[in-house]
């Protein structure tokens, strides 16, 4: 689907992610959507409320890998393979954060996370398979509310690593 069907706002709100993100110097834009609070995937919600793809929606989980605290990052319409979360940072285990100390944690309510910004920073990965896209958009720190830019930005600026996340 084309992306030229999102709403696009260049700038139009500014949380922490934006905040953060423009200080890397990256280019990037805004855009927003109709936030279903009842829907069971957010993502997939957010993607089939912008008219694009599912694979180009990233969503931002928490997770840990052997106790510590990590960023992961995957296209809305996949799922993480823990095994392979925790291969990418060189640990033995992993398992999803609770929303509550996901929350505690980044300073963003669940359904708007967003990797930028957060509380306090956390080694992050990126589904390698969306750096292959063209452009991708992830949460930009409030439900509703999505960040637009090219995938190997989200990288670089993130200070990420790129890595075979999901199943």
């Amino acid at each position: 689907m084309a992306i030229a069907a999102v709403k696009l706002d260049i700038m139009s709100k500014t949380t922490p992610a934006t905040l953060a993100l423009a200080k890397t110097g990256f280019a990037f834009a805004t855009a927003t959507y109709d936030y279903d609070p009842d829907a069971d995937r957010v993502g997939l919600q957010a993607a089939e409320a912008m008219g694009v793809s599912p694979s180009i929606v990233l969503k931002t989980l928490m997770a840990e890998v052997d106790g510590k605290p990590v960023c992961v990052v995957v296209p809305s319409d996949a799922e993480v393979n823990m095994k392979k979360l925790a291969a990418a940072f060189g640990g033995k285990a992993a398992h999803m954060m609770k929303p509550a100390d996901a929350e505690r944690l980044t300073g963003y309510k669940v359904g708007g996370i967003s990797p930028f910004g957060q509380k306090k920073a956390v080694p992050t990965a990126v589904e390698e398979l969306a750096t292959l896209e063209d452009e991708i958009f992830l949460n930009g720190g409030q439900r509703g509310f999505q960040i637009r830019m090219k995938p190997d930005d989200l990288v670089a600026a993130l200070g990420a690593k790129a890595a075979d996340l999901i199943r």
